[in-house]
């Protein structure tokens, strides 16, 4: 038994919830969102909230009732109020600049970096901060990750990109050999 699988999903007021064969349509105030539901899971809507349920007692679907819950769950969250990452941006020379829906990145590179903001994305910049918002999490996280990717923190002086409240691990620099 799924103990987050056998959780109902509650339907909030300006939600509407179509199930089609294998697809789930969530449709809300900021947005569509759609997903393919695996044959070994069935989803139905009974007063107002989503049941999710394995079809058969095989072991694949019981590892996917619990999946399929919380990303149904997190589509009729981020119809309703989105979800943001910000990333923050340390060290000299560091900066970012959003030009249309693209993010220029300077990053001590020889060239600027640019990413262009995938559909449903949208990249805002104030100081040293990031702002990726959007209603689908899992593109919000992938794109969030992206950018980090393109310049970790580093260990020593704790430049590059990270999340925000991210803590790094500092490691102590060479030291002066000591004379006796």
């Amino acid at each position: 038994m799924s103990k987050i699988g056998k959780q109902p999903i509650n339907i909030p007021e300006g939600v509407e919830i179509r199930i089609e064969q294998d697809k789930i349509f969530v449709k809300g105030p900021k947005g569509e969102l759609k997903r393919n539901i695996v044959g070994e899971i069935k989803v139905e809507i009974k007063d107002s909230q989503i049941i999710i349920a394995p079809s058969s007692k095989t072991k694949r679907a019981n590892a996917l009732w619990g999946l399929t819950r919380a990303l149904v769950f997190n589509m009729v969250k981020g119809v309703v109020g989105g979800f943001e990452r910000i990333l923050e941006i340390e060290g000299v020379g560091y900066r970012a600049v959003v030009q249309g829906n693209k993010l220029l990145l300077t990053l001590g590179f020889s060239h600027p970096v640019e990413i262009e903001a995938p559909e449903g994305i949208s990249f805002s910049v104030e100081k040293n901060k990031i702002k990726i918002a959007g209603i689908d999490k899992e593109a919000v996280g992938q794109t969030a990750a992206t950018i980090r990717a393109l310049k970790k923190p580093e260990p020593y002086k704790g430049k590059g990109i990270r999340y925000e409240g991210e803590t790094v691990r500092r490691k102590t620099g060479k030291k002066a050999a000591v004379t006796a």
